[in-house]
């Protein structure tokens, strides 16, 4: 049913499963304090999301392979690495089935999304342009023209502004499909007129060897791993994979698995009950064996002990019986 809001969120957890709602699923470690304000328009057969964000931050995102996805972001402010490379104003990415892939800011962020089933976009696409139309095996990179990327901002801001300010609006189903209508046409011209950046086979191959690495780093979350069995379970030579990160991440590889552990516990903390569950529990259960030297780190990541995470936001806490 077509309708709309928008949320704030504090707590990078949170902001990453309402994404899932969207099926976008996401690992999102800021580098500094937290703050998103996610607005979104669902019409009869696509999603607009408008995600502000506050501060830095890195993320890997993996797009659900049931839908088509279009990301760009707002013409002014720093832009973002997606992919090892940094975007140039005024594109668009048009993203394959189920991607995986890195995206790094360096200061506040706009991004906006366009979801639609992929048969849908088929259909309309090759309704509307007269040629044949099909999504991307891979990602690509489009470079539309001023004009039709300034439209294509115009019509998705306006949505997104609707559907903060009067979603009772967009619920309606005769503006809904006005509105979609008017949306997907723009879509459809930005996607078949537009020209595609140069292949990086380089680019690409580090693409897949970071999503090697997330892998990795899923399965091995409970311990610390050392740079030689990092790089023997990616299956790429130390040089390499310090390059990788240094271009998808800007840290290197033992700093983002840190990371990553870190949040875990975090995730942990939060959800936890503070009577049945220790900080030590926690931390042991991934891999951090030094309570003084994990509480530091802790507190240098997000800016409170460990503790403090455990013992607030209440209302989340599963009930004691």
């Amino acid at each position: 049913m077509p309708g709309g809001g928008t949320r704030t969120f504090l707590e990078p957890d949170l902001y990453e499963a309402s994404l899932g709602q969207a099926q976008i699923q996401a690992i999102i470690l800021p580098r500094d304090k937290f703050r998103a304000r996610l607005t979104w328009a669902e019409l009869h057969h696509l999603q607009v999301l408008r995600c502000v964000e506050d501060a830095p931050r890195i993320a890997h995102l993996q797009f659900a392979p049931g839908l088509a996805f279009v990301t760009f972001w707002a013409d002014s402010g720093p832009l973002p690495v997606w992919r090892g490379t940094e975007m140039q104003a005024g594109e668009i990415m048009f993203h394959g089935r189920g991607e995986r892939l890195h995206q790094s800011t360096p200061g506040p962020f706009v991004w906006n999304v366009i979801a639609m089933e992929p048969a849908q976009l088929e259909y309309y696409g090759r309704a509307l342009s007269g040629t044949p139309f099909s999504l991307p095996a891979e990602g690509r990179t489009l470079q539309p023209s001023q004009r039709i990327a300034a439209g294509l901002r115009r019509l998705h801001a306006r949505i997104c502004r609707l559907g903060e300010t009067k979603p009772k609006i967009v619920s309606h189903f005769e503006v809904a499909r006005a509105m979609e209508q008017g949306l997907i046409q723009m879509l459809v011209t930005c996607l078949t007129t537009a020209s595609a950046r140069a292949d990086d086979h380089v680019k690409r191959r580090h693409a897949r060897i970071m999503v090697r690495f997330e892998e990795v780093l899923a399965e091995h979350l409970s311990r610390p791993l050392r740079m030689p069995e990092l790089c023997a379970l990616v299956a790429v030579s130390d040089r390499t994979l310090r390059l990788c990160c240094a271009e998808f991440l800007d840290m290197s590889p033992t700093q983002y698995l840190l990371l990553r552990r870190l949040k875990e516990v975090r995730r942990e903390l939060r959800d936890a009950n503070p009577k049945r569950v220790s900080v030590a529990e926690v931390a042991r259960r991934f891999g951090f064996a030094e309570p003084g030297r994990f509480a530091a780190s802790y507190r240098a990541t997000f800016g409170e002990a460990p503790s403090a995470t455990l013992q607030r936001i209440p209302g989340m806490r599963p009930p004691t019986p």
